[in-house]
């Protein structure tokens, strides 16, 4: 079980505590399940890659592991709704809506480099509370419930309470971003480059992968030009729970703005004045 009892139990204490730590078990328990289906296709020498209608790949691994999700969540939880990048929308009669990105990080995942991971965000009553970012290469697990941190879990060992970094200059940050053709797609490579120029380090560290760093304080800015809901759900409670910030390039904490901004408590500021209008 990934759910650290001893600590995090006793933190929860908002009326929907129950709830949502039944949840957060569970989550934790599917990811892992989710993970062992995806690592049996992960360097497979007949891996077949499809291509959707936007040209990103698509893979036995995605579609298999969101059905297992899909499945897990319908059984446990018959109400609640879900949101899943591969297999659509099922409506909620709960409050609560699951949303699933079976591998975040898809192009990786078929290169064969390990930093793909699973993304389970839930809302209730449209507030996005629980976040779950696994990494079934690394056995690496991220996670988080509104009010009571951000948990990273290493190979088996006990969970750990993470911090975004200290980091107070952007001269003196670590920038990580997806690949350069995503911010070409909208016109803003120029925003890139400034982006580059204003800090001391900026690596290709990308999806899920690059965000995670952030809340982990092993980096202090990573931005997507580009996401969907099923991209962003789960970042924005680790994040906020990190004590960063994830936001979209119009300012807010959502999960819809087309794009994203994961970011340390003191950077803020800094990175929107170098991305500009």
């Amino acid at each position: 079980m990934e759910w650290n009892g001893a600590v995090e139990k006793d933190r929860l204490m908002s009326q929907d505590a129950p709830q949502l730590q039944s949840r957060l078990e569970f989550a934790l328990e599917a990811s892992l399940s989710a993970a062992e289906l995806i690592l049996r296709h992960f360097r497979s020498d007949d891996l077949q890659v499809q291509f959707k209608s936007d040209n990103s790949p698509v893979t036995l691994a995605d579609r298999g592991a969101e059905e297992l999700l899909r499945a897990a969540i319908m059984s446990e939880f018959p109400g609640d709704g879900i949101l899943g990048e591969e297999l659509g929308t099922l409506e909620s009669t709960t409050g609560y809506r699951w949303i699933l990105d079976p591998i975040d990080g898809t192009k990786a995942f078929v290169h064969g480099v390990e930093q793909f991971g699973t993304l389970i965000g839930m809302q209730y009553q449209e507030r996005t509370v629980l976040g779950v970012c696994r990494f079934p290469a690394l056995d690496e697990v991220l996670y988080a419930v509104q009010g009571q941190g951000t948990w990273r879990r290493i190979r088996g060992a006990e969970p750990v309470r993470c911090h975004v970094s200290a980091t107070h200059q952007l001269s003196e940050a670590l920038f990580c971003y997806t690949e350069i053709d995503s911010w070409s797609d909208v016109d803003c490579l120029d925003r890139l480059q400034r982006m580059c120029a204003a800090v001391r380090v900026s690596r290709g560290w990308g999806d899920c992968y690059g965000h995670a760093m952030v809340a982990s304080g092993r980096a202090d800015v990573m931005i997507d030009p580009i996401m969907s809901p099923w991209d962003a759900a789960a970042l924005l409670p680790i994040m906020q729970e990190a004590g960063g910030h994830f936001i979209g390039w119009n300012g807010h904490a959502c999960i819809d703005a087309g794009n994203g901004i994961s970011v340390n408590g003191f950077l803020k500021d800094a990175v929107f004045n170098v991305l500009g209008e």
